[in-house]
């Protein structure tokens, strides 16, 4: 049944419009179409962002959205950093970490967050 269909991520934030300026300003995103002030929707490769307003905002513990960006990774990671984000650092069994990005194998992996402590992730898978 929801097998063939795509899913969104939904995250939510304190105040829409600080958080466009995050999505939109630091991480690249365009928005989708115009939507009502508290709501923001953005494309991600062949998926969905949807931002919206909640007084629940920054209160989940566990990553909140991944993308998967292959081989540029330390690229990304880079070019994140240069724009003022701040990579969290994590001590997980089996994870060594380089500067700001975390490693299992060829595997590598770092966590940031959003202004109201989201958790996102950018991996190399």
């Amino acid at each position: 049944m929801l097998a063939n269909r795509d899913a969104i991520a939904t995250i939510a934030v304190r105040n829409a419009k600080a958080a466009s300026q995050f999505y939109e300003g630091v991480l690249g995103f365009k928005p989708v179409a115009s939507e009502q002030g508290s709501v923001l929707r953005y494309r991600s490769g062949q998926s969905t962002l949807l931002v919206y307003e909640s007084k629940f905002a920054g209160t989940n513990q566990a990553t909140s959205a991944t993308w998967g960006v292959g081989d540029e990774l330390d690229e990304v990671v880079k070019t994140l950093k240069a724009k003022g984000v701040v990579f969290e650092h994590y001590d997980l069994p089996g994870l060594t970490r380089q500067g700001d990005v975390h490693l299992v194998g060829t595997f590598k992996a770092a966590w940031f967050k959003d202004p109201d402590g989201n958790i996102l992730h950018v991996n190399s898978g």
